[in-house]
């Protein structure tokens, strides 16, 4: 049910996509699912989610462990797994300190990130997401009814974000715009006479974003409403460094609406103008919005990226691309 999602799907290699018997996909920070496989497989009540994890990798003999949340399942995990697992691979695009020392390789698709992990200590290698082919059906939609979308996180580490949203938000007067916001947890209260002041203030959603919020989407409701917008806005977290191409440039191309994203380093065939448009700032992003919006030629460019990231970054050459690394 989770793999038919497409959650992530950009991520998840071709034959946990694919259903074959060589592959084993699991959630490992999902109680629900996990307890439900060790009470299938008789381990006990008590057994911790590292060890269901670890039990299932036994059964399934596993050869190669490729770990989506090496946050969660950081050097100490890898030690202990079992003597058939020959390489150990973990994807990270996130700043953050993590003991990589047990990983064969660390995944990622920025350049400056993997200096980053190699500083560290960690073996690195470019990888890259892919072009989900269930969104093929979703770009072939051109009668669109939403003019520019949003969606993502919204917390204290978007501060630059919420600059450029609230720039965009401007247009409602006269286009449709929606943003599906993932809030802070503590966005309901700083949106309190109490978050007036204070540290709460960075998460206080500006009148002209809370005019045009949604509630967040994620998976094949978020696949729905990429075929409905004819602009998708990117703004990369404050945290991020000059590299762009974030999953979300690959769903929003994929699905073939008009990538406007920030300026930055971004991988072929990610292109000015040709695949993509490139804002440098919050008024930059207006006035580009609205100039591709009047002239219709996001259709064009929409289009445009669809094919190249259809091309460019498909499953198979995502997968063919693991197994050299393998």
């Amino acid at each position: 049910m989770f793999l038919n999602d497409r959650y992530g799907a950009s991520h998840i290699l071709l034959p946990a996509l694919a259903g074959s018997q060589e592959a084993f996909f699991t959630n490992g920070d999902d109680e629900s699912l996990q307890r439900a496989w060790a009470l299938e497989n008789g381990l006990g009540e008590d057994a911790s989610l590292a060890d269901i994890l670890l039990t299932q990798i036994e059964h399934h003999k596993t050869d190669v462990f490729y770990n989506l949340d090496p946050f969660r399942y950081d050097a100490t995990f890898v030690r202990r797994l079992p003597g058939h697992v020959k390489r150990k691979i973990a994807w990270r695009a996130a700043p953050g300190r993590i003991d990589f020392s047990g990983y064969d390789l660390v995944l990622c698709n920025f350049p400056s990130m993997r200096q980053l992990w190699e500083k560290q200590g960690a073996r690195t290698a470019h990888f890259f997401p892919a072009h989900d082919p269930e969104l093929d059906a979703v770009a072939a939609n051109r009668d669109r009814d939403i003019d520019v979308l949003f969606f993502g996180g919204y917390s204290r580490h978007h501060q630059r974000r919420r600059q450029i949203l609230e720039a965009v938000a401007g247009l409602s007067s006269r286009r449709r715009v929606i943003f599906h916001l993932d809030l802070s947890r503590y966005t309901p209260l700083a949106e309190t006479p109490l978050g007036w002041f204070g540290p709460l203030r960075a998460v206080r959603r500006p009148s002209a974003i809370r005019d045009v919020s949604a509630r967040p989407v994620f998976g094949r409701a978020m696949y729905a409403e990429l075929g409905r917008a004819k602009v998708v806005v990117n703004a990369s977290i404050d945290m991020a460094g000059p590299d762009r191409g974030n999953m979300r440039c690959f769903e929003t191309m994929g699905a073939g609406a008009l990538l406007v994203s920030d300026s930055g380093t971004y991988p072929a065939p990610m292109s000015d103008g040709e695949t993509m448009v490139v804002y440098e700032h919050p008024q930059d992003a207006l006035e580009k919005i609205e100039q591709q919006l009047d002239s219709g030629s996001w259709d064009k460019i929409g289009w445009a990226g669809n094919r190249a990231i259809r091309e460019e970054y498909s499953k198979k050459r995502q997968f063919e691309r693991f197994l050299q690394l393998v």
